[in-house]
C-alpha cells in the first residue's frame, strides 16, 4: 500500500498530534498503541508514549475500572511527554469513552466502536442514555464505526472461532488509524507474519483485519481529511524505539561488557519492574546469569552473594518489594560490596495501585533502613535515560564499593521513546580491579575514595570474615568497641558524601539568577522542560534544574538555590524532595504535589509558573 491513502480527500499537515487508544484489557489496545508507535518510529518522528493498565487482573468486561489505554504524542519536533490532552480518542466501549472523554480536547476526534454501545455495556459504564444518540457529545467530532461487525464480516471465512475473530478488531483499529495518519502497512504486515509465525491462521486473520481497517478509512466519506506529519529533523544515527525497562536492562549489559565483569540479576517478579528481569533473561549470551527468586528477600540475598563472589550484581523491585529488601540492604552496606537495587516506583502505600506511577519512594530510598545506613541514590528521567542511569549506578557501585539505589518509575519503565543507539567508543570506561596480592592485605583498608578492596572468595592468602555485625576498621573482625563503631559509621557516610566530587557542574537552563527556579527529579523532567520552554517563550524569567543524583546531592546545589527568589519543586508525591532541600539548605521551597497515579500535565506546571512569576 502507498504512503498516503489513495483518495481525493485533502491531506492536512500537522506539527504534532496526541492519540489515545482505550478499551477493555481484552481489546488489545496496548498492542494497538505499541504497533502504531512502531510505525511512527520507523517514520523518524519524535514521540513519547504512556501505557495505562488497570490495576485489577481481569477486571469485569465493560466496567469503568477495567479500562486499559495507550497514549502517544508524536511530532515533527522534539517530544517531551505523551501529551496533556488527546486530539484523537479511539474508544472500544462505553466505559472507555466515559473514563477518557473528559481528557479530550474540545473539538477533538472521537472514534467509537458503536457495536459495543449495548444496553448492558451502557449500564456498566453508568450511562443513563446512549451518548451516541443523546447529543451529549456535541463539541467533539464523533465517528461511530461498527468495528466489531466490520471485522467479523471480513473474517467470516477465516476458520477462526467467534472469540478469535473478536480479538482481531484491534488490528482493524490499527489499520484505520494508519490510513487516517498516512502510514504504510507493509512493515506492519511483515511484523504480524513474524509475530504469529507459528499460528498462520491468526496471522492471516490479523493481516486481513488490518487491511480491512485501512481500506475502510480509505473508502469512507466519513472523514473529511487525512493527516500527514511534517518531516522531522533528527540527529543522524541509528535509532530504535525503547522502553525504560528495556533501556535499564541494556544499560546493565553495557556496564558488564565495559567492565569485563559477568552480570547477575536476582529478582522476584513484581509490577512494573518484571520486564527488566525478562529482558536480561533473554540476553544470557552476553554472560548474564538471571535468577528468578521465590521472594524479594531471596532476590536481594542472592544478589549479595553474587556481588561478594565478584559479579556485577543487581536486583529489581517495586512498591512493597523495596521494604522487604531493607534488612538485606543494611547487610550489603556494612559489607561494603558493589551492587545495584532498581526500584521502578509505583503508587502506594502497601500494594497501592500497582500499575500506576508515583515518586513516593524517595525518602524510603534515602532513609528506609535501620541504623546509620547511607546508600547513593540516583534517578532516571526518561525511558532512554534509564540506559545512562544504569551505567552510572554501576560505575558508582564498583568505584566506591557500595550498594546503589536506582530509582525509575512506572511511567518511564513502561513508556517508549526513540533512542539514539550510542557509539560504544563514546561510553564511559569502567575499570574493575580485584585485589589478588595478599601482601599487607587488610579487608577494610581503604583507597583515596574510602573504598575497600574487592576480593573474590578463594583468592590465596586473602581469606576474610563477612557478616552483619560491626567490623573492625581494618581487619573486618567483629568489633563492639564504641569508638570503632563511630569511626566506621562516619567513614561509610563520608564515602557516600565523597561521591559528589565526581559530578559535573549542575546544568541550569535559563537565567543564572532571578525570580524563579523550577527543580525536578525523575519522570517530571519532560513536563517541567516543556512547561519551562513555554513560559520562556512567553517572556517569563524562569530557570530549570533537574537532578540526577539525590544522595549525595550536587556540591553546587546550595549556591544555585540561593540565586533565586523562589524555588518551585513539582513532585508526584506529597513533597519528599522539598523536605530534603529544606533540611539540607534551609531553602523555603514551594511545593507542587500530585498523587493521582498519573504523570504531571504540562499545563499544571506551566500554570503554577505563571502564578509565581
Amino acid at each position: 500500500m502507498s504512503n498516503r491513502p489513495v483518495t481525493a480527500r485533502p491531506v492536512e499537515e500537522l506539527d504534532s498530534v496526541v492519540i489515545r487508544f482505550v478499551g477493555d484489557s481484552g481489546d488489545g489496545m496496548q498492542l494497538t498503541g505499541t504497533e502504531f508507535s512502531k510505525a511512527i518510529a520507523k517514520a523518524g518522528h519524535g514521540f513519547a508514549t504512556h501505557p495505562d493498565y488497570p490495576s485489577e487482573i481481569r477486571a469485569p468486561t465493560g466496567t469503568l475500572y477495567g479500562v486499559s489505554g495507550y497514549q502517544i504524542q508524536y511530532s515533527s519536533g522534539q517530544v517531551f511527554t505523551s501529551g496533556d490532552a488527546p486530539d484523537v480518542l479511539v474508544a472500544m466501549n462505553p466505559a472507555a469513552l466515559k473514563t477518557n472523554l473528559p481528557d479530550v480536547k474540545h473539538g477533538g476526534i472521537v472514534i467509537v466502536n458503536s457495536s459495543a454501545f449495548t444496553a448492558g455495556n451502557l449500564e456498566k459504564a453508568n450511562y443513563a442514555s446512549n451518548p451516541l444518540t443523546d447529543d451529549s457529545l456535541q463539541g467533539y467530532r464523533v465517528y461511530p464505526i461498527d468495528i466489531a461487525a466490520l471485522t467479523s464480516n471480513a473474517l467470516a471465512d477465516s476458520g477462526l472461532s467467534k472469540k478469535e475473530v473478536g480479538m482481531c478488531k484491534n488490528y482493524f483499529s490499527l489499520g484505520l488509524m494508519m490510513c487516517l495518519y498516512s502510514r504504510p502497512v507493509d512493515k506492519e504486515i511483515t511484523d504480524i507474519e513474524k509475530k504469529f509465525a507459528k499460528k498462520p491462521l491468526i496471522a492471516a486473520a490479523n493481516i486481513k483485519a488490518l487491511r480491512t481497517g485501512y481500506a475502510y478509512a480509505e473508502a469512507t466519506e466519513m472523514f473529511a481529511v487525512s493527516y500527514q506529519m511534517r518531516e522531522s529533523e533528527v540527529k543522524p544515527g541509528k535509532y530504535r524505539s525503547i522502553s525504560g525497562n528495556q533501556a535499564t536492562a541494556l544499560g546493565f549489559v553495557a556496564a558488564s561488557e565495559l567492565s569485563g565483569v559477568p552480570l547477575f540479576i536476582g529478582s522476584y517478579p513484581i509490577t512494573p519492574a518484571t520486564e527488566i528481569l525478562q529482558e536480561l533473561s533473554a540476553l544470557k549470551h552476553y554472560n548474564v546469569t538471571s535468577f528468578q527468586a521465590e521472594d524479594e528477600i531471596a532476590g536481594i540475598c542472592s544478589t549479595i552473594g553474587a556481588a561478594y563472589g565478584g559479579a556485577l550484581a543487581l536486583t529489581t523491585t517495586s512498591g512493597p518489594g523495596m521494604a522487604l529488601k531493607a534488612e538485606a540492604l543494611g547487610l550489603a552496606t556494612i559489607l561494603e560490596i558493589p551492587m545495584v537495587i532498581v526500584n521502578v516506583q509505583r503508587a502506594g502505600p502497601s500494594t497501592g495501585i500497582p500499575t500506576k506511577t508515583e515518586q513516593a519512594d524517595l525518602l524510603q530510598a534515602l532513609y528506609g533502613r535501620n541504623g546509620e545506613c547511607p546508600i547513593p541514590v540516583i534517578a532516571a528521567n526518561s525511558p532512554a535515560d534509564c540506559f545512562d542511569a544504569a551505567l552510572e549506578a554501576c560505575r558508582i557501585a564498583v568505584k566506591y564499593m557500595t550498594p546503589v539505589i536506582l530509582l525509575t518509575e512506572g511511567s518511564i519503565g513502561n513508556a517508549t521513546e526513540p533512542w539514539l543507539i550510542p557509539d560504544v567508543a563514546s561510553l564511559p570506561k569502567m575499570e574493575v580491579k580485584y585485589r589478588t596480592d595478599p601482601k599487607g592485605f587488610q579487608p577494610y583498608a581503604r583507597d583515596e575514595n574510602l573504598a575497600r578492596a574487592w576480593v573474590r572468595p578463594g583468592t590465596p592468602g586473602m581469606e576474610h570474615r563477612i557478616g552483619g555485625l560491626e567490623k573492625d576498621f581494618l581487619t573486618g573482625n567483629i568489633s563492639q568497641d564504641p569508638l570503632n563503631h563511630q569511626r566506621m559509621c562516619d567513614t561509610r557516610a563520608a564515602k557516600v558524601a565523597g561521591i559528589a566530587k565526581d559530578f559535573p557542574p549542575s546544568k541550569v537552563e535559563g537565567p543564572e539568577q532571578g525570580e524563579l527556579l523550577v527543580v525536578g527529579w525523575g519522570s517530571t523532567y519532560g513536563s517541567i522542560a516543556q512547561a519551562w520552554q513555554k513560559a520562556t517563550a512567553d517572556g517569563k524569567s524562569v530557570a530549570f534544574l533537574h537532578l540526577r543524583n539525590i544522595n549525595p546531592l550536587p556540591s553546587d546545589l546550595g549556591k544555585i538555590l540561593g540565586r533565586y527568589k523562589k524555588v518551585l519543586v513539582p513532585e508526584l508525591n506529597l513533597g519528599q524532595l522539598s523536605k530534603l532541600l529544606r533540611e539540607q539548605y534551609l531553602c523555603d521551597v514551594i511545593q507542587l504535589n500530585k498523587v493521582q497515579a498519573k504523570p504531571f500535565k504540562v499545563s499544571e506546571i506551566y500554570d503554577r509558573i505563571l502564578e509565581l512569576c
